[in-house]
């Protein structure tokens, strides 16, 4: 028991601690009376059982995220992260696959303890208040899947980082922070395309009234657009959304089939000129101009201390270790994170302020505010989270927040 590994078990708690907090906070604020603009939203009995859909809901991140620190607090204490990594190095010659293979065990256990969480909150919770529609098959193959599609992303990220820093040493950061950058732009480019098919069924939308009103839209907002997607998410849930994807030529719009079952076309149309006022503001070029500029900024300052022999002693480690020292890092960044991250939501909830007065702006504000409303109604949203939680964990306004701003963008 070192003093870093004090200093990490202190972060750990930290974290924790702030989570905690903010989730009672928002327990505290839920019996708040629902603002004027928003009345009538839910009758009594809808209410209440929204309200039991929160408490559910927190309960269960409750419980997931105790089991999560006391595991990872019992693994720091112990060291059986230092003991995987040397098992690892003993039963792999490769410094590469070594690597490889203790991420993949990380993956495993953080698989391992978020399943039963993530088992009831959809086969129990949402079930019970009708937004599951995923079979258990489903269910599995998608955790299947997800594991492995996360796994060969973290080992190519990791496996390159590490291979530069074999190569150019502490001066790795800067080729890394490229590489880096490379893969960001990969996968905004080619998500819909390779990622989603692996889950869901994209169609191209039909030729019919809708499709007409969104070309004829984005016409006049002059944003090309031909790729157009309708996708199955009725195959999971009855929640709503649409989303935009991919830069110049591979960008499109892809809409859930339950988004165009639950709102009118003017509705689904404003939904999209907000999405096309995040193109028109170059929102999604500097989200990964800022994801860029992290990444380099964390690989400079792990380029300072990648060599400290302290770190994988704190983890229990015997030897010199790039694994260790890494996962190491990663803890110790946590009270940044806990600074940026409330940075990083205020200004995307700018973005999505200026994204809504866009919309607006074209005439759609009425059809936003009326879309915004069911979207939060069918998801059952929080309609009086607290203040701090809202500054900390949103990146995007509450729906009271917007809807005041729009009909001041209108005027």
């Amino acid at each position: 028991m070192n003093t870093l590994l004090i200093v990490i078990i202190a972060f750990v708690l930290l974290e924790f601690g702030v989570s905690t907090t903010l989730s009672y906070l928002n327990g505290t604020w839920m019996s708040h009376s629902i603002p004027d603009l928003l009345q009538g939203l839910y009758d009594e009995e809808k209410y209440r059982k929204q309200q039991s859909y929160m408490r559910a809901g927190r309960r269960v991140a409750s419980y997931s995220r105790c089991v999560s620190v006391v595991a990872t607090l019992a693994l720091l204490i112990t060291g059986l992260f230092g003991w995987y990594d040397d098992w690892c190095k003993q039963a792999v010659q490769s410094p590469l696959l070594q690597l490889i293979v203790f991420f993949l065990g990380c993956q495993v256990l953080d698989l391992v303890l978020d399943l039963p969480f993530s088992y009831y909150s959809t086969f129990v919770v949402e079930e019970r208040f009708g937004f599951n529609k995923s079979t258990r098959a489903t269910f599995w193959l998608d955790s299947l899947k997800s594991f492995i599609v996360n796994f060969i992303v973290t080992s190519i990220i990791m496996g390159g980082i590490f291979l530069l820093y074999q190569w150019l040493g502490t001066s790795f950061w800067i080729w890394a922070s490229v590489f880096l950058a490379a893969v960001i732009l990969i996968i905004n480019l080619f998500y819909s395309n390779l990622i989603v098919p692996l889950f869901n069924k994209q169609s191209p939308l039909e030729a019919g009234e809708l499709r007409t009103a969104i070309e004829q839209a984005a016409a006049r907002m002059q944003f090309k657009i031909k790729n157009i997607y309708v996708i199955n998410g009725s195959k999971r849930s009855t929640k709503a959304n649409a989303y935009f994807t991919g830069l110049g030529p591979k960008k499109r719009i892809v809409l859930y089939d339950t988004l165009m079952e639950q709102m009118t076309t003017d509705e689904i149309v404003a939904v999209l000129s907000h999405e096309i006022g995040h193109y028109k503001h170059h929102d999604i070029i500097a989200n990964m101009l800022q994801a860029i500029v992290m990444v380099a900024v964390y690989l400079f300052a792990f380029s300072l201390v990648v060599t400290s022999p302290e770190l994988p002693v704190a983890m229990g480690g015997t030897a010199p270790s790039f694994a260790l020292s890494l996962f190491a890092f990663s803890l110790l960044l946590t009270p940044i994170d806990i600074i940026l991250g409330p940075l990083g939501n205020m200004f995307s909830r700018r973005a999505e302020y200026r994204a809504d007065a866009f919309a607006a702006q074209q005439g759609y504000g009425e059809a936003l505010i009326s879309a915004l409303k069911k979207l939060s109604v069918n998801s059952m949203t929080n309609l009086t989270p607290h203040p701090l939680v809202v500054w900390f964990r949103y990146s995007h306004p509450t729906l009271y927040q917007r809807i005041v701003a729009i009909k001041k963008a209108e005027k």
